[in-house]
């Protein structure tokens, strides 16, 4: 007899994140069992050189539900989110950064969205008195003027497409990430253009958030290539990269 289909999925990129995800996986976990939701975790990791497909081999005895993805190589966070969702079998699917920034009980917000939604994005810019520990200002600048390219060349109306807190209708959403093309830290935009261009509901959702003084992304460096990732998405829908795909009378 098959069993039920999961229904949450989670999903982890993870590029040297031994330390964290030792922490932050239990975390998952205790709230999938307090919700009474079935769920499945897929950590996805980016060719890490530290211990962390080790330790999740480890937890995977502990957490039956806990699956582990090997990229080949380090090839972005945008790969590593697009394999798991990929590969997820959940009614419902969320990609959360291996930090929790945002509170995976803030999961609430958004799996209750997407009754009425097919994509709810979590947001640190509608209500910021929500931001626990804020960005320095260098950071907070940067990522206003990213927001406005982002509207100004992608054409994306949300103010806040960078947290890396998204939860989807799984069957509806999965075009996105077929078609999806940027490996890199750019993906979240694309992935906002896509479900526009596919006529998905989207919801941005306002959510508890702390900054991590630790962040991987690189202010410049990743800056620039995000910026060239968002002419990158107009040059794949002029190309005919993105076709847009009938999902039925029955989606919603």
């Amino acid at each position: 007899m098959t069993a039920p289909a999961p229904d949450l999925s989670v999903v982890i990129p993870a590029f040297n994140e031994e330390r964290r995800l030792a922490r932050t996986l239990p975390q998952v976990f205790a709230y999938l069992v307090a919700r009474g939701l079935r769920g499945e975790v897929i950590v996805v990791d980016d060719g890490s050189t530290d211990a962390t497909a080790q330790l999740v081999r480890q937890l995977a005895a502990r957490f039956p539900e806990l699956r582990l993805l090997s990229n080949p190589g380090n090839r972005g966070k945008g790969y590593s989110v697009r394999a798991g969702m990929l590969a997820a079998t959940g009614r419902l699917a969320l990609f959360t950064d291996a930090d929790l920034s945002a509170p995976i009980e803030e999961a609430d917000k958004l799996l209750a969205a997407l009754v009425d939604y097919d994509v709810a994005i979590g947001s640190r810019a509608v209500d910021r008195s929500l931001i626990l520990r804020h960005q320095p200002w260098w950071r907070k600048r940067a990522g206003i003027a990213f927001n406005w390219a982002t509207k100004l060349l992608s054409g994306v109306p949300f103010h806040d497409t960078q947290c890396g807190f998204k939860a989807f209708r799984r069957e509806p959403a999965r075009i996105l990430f077929v078609q999806q093309r940027i490996e890199r830290f750019g993906f979240d935009p694309e992935i906002l253009f896509l479900a526009l261009r596919h006529g998905l509901r989207v919801i941005e959702v306002p959510v508890r958030w702390s900054h991590d003084p630790d962040s991987r992304v690189h202010v410049i460096r990743d800056g620039l290539r995000m910026v060239v990732d968002l002419l990158c998405i107009r040059i794949h829908a002029f190309l005919g990269h993105y076709p847009r795909v009938e999902q039925g009378p029955g989606r919603h």
